[in-house]
């Protein structure tokens, strides 16, 4: 991303992670708490906005902070699944999707 500042939050009243520039929406990463665990659901980056990392970063920055609190991750949405498979030093804290 090019020299923009960004800052991601965790809005647990609508049950997601957001990337934010000031006031504006970049993208967001749903999530389903459950015990022990964090199911990430769905990930968006608004079209404007894509291909300038924001959604390497969000992923990055929920796979960690669900790591800090003691959960597993548990990647539902095909992008987080993607993400993982590209940075296997999160394998031990990640668990399966049940089918």
């Amino acid at each position: 991303m090019t020299e923009r500042a960004f800052e991601i939050i965790r809005n647990s009243d609508r049950d997601r992670y957001e990337v934010r520039d000031g006031e504006r929406l970049l993208g967001f990463a749903m999530f389903r708490q459950e015990p022990g665990r964090v199911v990430f659901t769905h990930t968006v980056v608004k079209p404007q906005f894509e291909g300038q990392g924001i959604g390497s970063a969000l992923a990055r920055h929920v796979i960690e902070a669900t790591i800090a609190e003691g959960n597993a991750v548990v990647p539902e949405c095909p992008f987080i699944a993607a993400y993982l498979e590209e940075h296997p030093e999160y394998a031990g804290s990640v668990v399966a999707p049940a089918r």
